[in-house]
């Protein structure tokens, strides 16, 4: 009984001592955060939540098509995939910290076959073989460590801090990869709006050279005007032919995000470009709340806090209490008996009086890391304000941009009609139909060229924001 009340006296000083943990605990640090944006008004200092649902932030370009590739990325993209295979192994490293906390069981049964000679150079054999001895063992060992200083506990909270990085990667990397499928869509869609006008062009220009030729057999115009007509039909026909190359490009990009080879993809062409969405004037400030990014950022923090206190339990002792016992015989037929069996029970201090420095330059080492990744996630912040700075301003400049150039092809469009009427009517040179259309035609290429640069922008501003400014508030578990 005095025994056991000591046994249990022991345990529940371990118990109580494990109540500590060495080592700081986290804070989270200081980052550079205005209190608004420039190029906005309404936003306010975010604090992290990227678990919230982003929701189906491409719809709002409102093509169905697009809707239906990122819906297979979603679950066919090989580089999601491997982001979440990385999530599922740092959620298994959080399953056995969580089993270093348990006591560990060992059940051993064997048998062992053992001689020991008799000294004498002068034995016989066959009484060297009457040495040779059969042993029967069974044995239960129960083993447990008690985390006296909370080093199992500062590993458990690094490997959770850990997978909660990686469920942000794994969210980072999945907005990332629909980012760059809408942004080549996008873009496919906006060349299949150049080919359709470089193909009204050529027809047009067809026409042209083909009224220039009526003229010059008649005597009106000059052969010079020939030339002028065929170069501009084939500058026209050798700008329609280069799109296809481009066209191509961006369709095997898009079959690749979704996990399908090249050669089995097809994008039907379509008459309509995407809609550029409407940004709010007023948005709330989501950049810290929606960026997984940062949020990967700031768990790696905790992660490398925790193992600091990890580094600095090395210098205290490990108490182990161990608990076996079972059965060894000589015989198999009495081996699980009562005067067979053996016990021993008793806790165990290890602990490493010298090591050459090695534990203190382990400490140094993990602050180290921890003043590395508290500068790579004030890094992140800072970057992420910058990219939503950088998009918004872009946004309104070139919105700005699309009204003037919009009406620098009004009037371009009103020019080439009148230039034409002119030169049917005889009273200008074919060269003056040249110049009028070619500055009409560089007008209309760069009013596409700018709604392209537009939408792709409102992507880029979109995945900046960590994936919409639908305000959702569902959260994601991190499973």
């Amino acid at each position: 009984m005095a025994r056991g009340s000591r046994l249990l006296s022991l345990a529940l000083c371990g118990l109580m001592l494990s109540a500590c943990a060495v080592g700081p605990d986290y804070q989270r640090p200081d980052a550079a955060a205005p209190a608004q944006y420039k190029e906005a008004a309404g936003w306010r200092q975010a604090q992290p939540s990227d678990a919230l649902a982003r929701g189906a932030w491409w719809e709002l370009y409102g093509d169905p098509v697009l809707n239906g590739l990122v819906e297979k990325l979603n679950s066919s993209n090989q580089t999601v995939a491997q982001s979440e295979a990385q999530f599922r192994q740092a959620q298994a490293l959080v399953r056995s910290s969580r089993g270093a906390f348990f006591p560990s069981v060992d059940l051993s049964a064997g048998k062992t076959r053992s001689s020991q000679g008799t000294g004498s150079s002068n034995s016989s054999l066959s009484s060297s073989s009457s040495g040779i001895r059969d042993t029967y063992n069974a044995q239960l060992g129960v083993s447990w460590e008690a985390d006296v200083w909370g080093k199992l506990r500062r590993g458990l909270e690094a490997d959770k801090a850990s997978a909660q990085a990686s469920f942000a990667d794994l969210a980072a990397m999945r907005l990332s990869q629909q980012s760059e499928l809408v942004q080549n869509y996008l873009q496919l869609r906006v060349i299949d709006e150049q080919k359709r006008l470089l193909e009204a062009t050529v027809q047009a220009y067809e026409r042209s050279l083909k009224t220039t030729e009526n003229q010059y057999r008649f005597g009106v115009s000059g052969k010079a005007a020939i030339a002028q007509a065929q170069t501009q039909l084939k500058s026209a026909q050798g700008d329609l032919i280069d799109l296809a190359w481009q066209r191509a490009q961006f369709e095997n990009a898009i079959a690749v995000l979704t996990g399908q080879a090249p050669a089995d993809f097809k994008l039907v062409a379509t008459r309509d470009v995407p809609a550029l969405p409407q940004i709010p004037l007023g948005l709330p400030s989501q950049l810290l709340e929606r960026r997984p990014d940062v949020a990967s950022a700031e768990r790696s923090v905790i992660a490398a806090n925790a193992k600091i206190g990890v580094a600095k339990a090395a210098y205290y002792p490990d108490l182990t209490l161990s608990l076996s016992g079972g059965y060894s015989s000589s015989t198999y037929a009495d081996w699980i008996s009562l005067p067979n069996r053996f016990w021993s029970v008793g806790p165990k201090l290890a602990m490493t009086l010298f090591d050459g420095g090695q534990r203190s330059a382990e400490v140094e080492r993990t602050e180290a890391v921890y003043d590395q990744t508290v500068a790579k996630y004030r890094q992140t912040v800072l970057d992420g304000f910058r990219e939503v700075e950088n998009y918004m301003v872009q946004l309104k400049v070139m919105e700005n941009e699309a009204g003037v150039r919009q009406q620098a092809l009004d009037s371009a469009r009103e020019s080439l009609r009148l230039t034409e009427n002119q030169y049917k009517a005889g009273l200008i040179a074919y060269l003056d139909v040249v110049t009028v259309q070619t500055t009409a035609l560089s007008n209309e290429r760069s009013v596409l060229s700018l709604l392209q640069s537009r939408l792709l922008a409102s992507v880029q501003l979109i995945a900046a924001l960590g994936g919409g400014w639908d305000g959702a508030t569902e959260p994601v578990a991190a499973k």
